[in-house]
């Protein structure tokens, strides 16, 4: 468990299965963040229960953001290599534009590099999502390099440029 000014950033609890399919769901998150659709309420919270039981694996870094008994959002590793991790990350909109993406990422990022002895923490989002890469930043991080990815956006029939942070 990681405890912030704020915030405590812990693996998630069963009960949690609804409020991530609610987070997942959304049309808002589903825009900058990779979900896929879901046929049926059954088959997302199945995906929600997979991640809670990610969540637990100590094989991965999947955690829940809370903001007192509030799941707000989460983080999770895309990618370990070695001593590498890189972090995807969403919040609820609800709780957007307060500094609680920041706020997780920071902490995660401190707990990778110094607990975990990861020695690179990336993480990247779409150049149509810049608040984003301002969270990266405020946390730290430092821009490597732009178009190095690009992801396919099925609602849109186009694909987003990433940058990698």
């Amino acid at each position: 468990m990681i405890q912030t000014k704020r915030l405590t950033i812990k693996p998630f609890s069963e009960e949690d299965a609804e409020e991530i399919l609610h987070i997942m769901t959304n049309e808002t998150v589903k825009q900058t963040y990779l979900v896929p659709d879901f046929s049926s309420k059954e088959q997302g919270l199945k995906t929600a229960n997979h991640i809670i039981a990610l969540s637990h694996d100590p094989k991965h870094c999947v955690l829940g953001v809370y903001l007192g008994e509030d799941l707000i959002g989460f983080l999770n590793d895309v990618e370990t290599e070695n001593d590498a991790i890189e972090m995807g990350y969403v919040i609820a909109p609800a709780y957007q534009n307060q500094g609680y993406a920041t706020e997780a990422l920071k902490a995660v990022i401190h707990f990778m590099l110094y607990d975990c002895e990861m020695h690179l923490v990336e993480a990247r989002h779409q150049s149509l999502n810049p608040a984003s890469g301002k969270v990266m930043e405020k946390a730290g991080m430092t821009k490597d390099a732009v178009l190095r990815g690009r992801r396919y956006n099925a609602e849109t029939n186009s694909y987003c440029d990433l940058v990698f942070y």
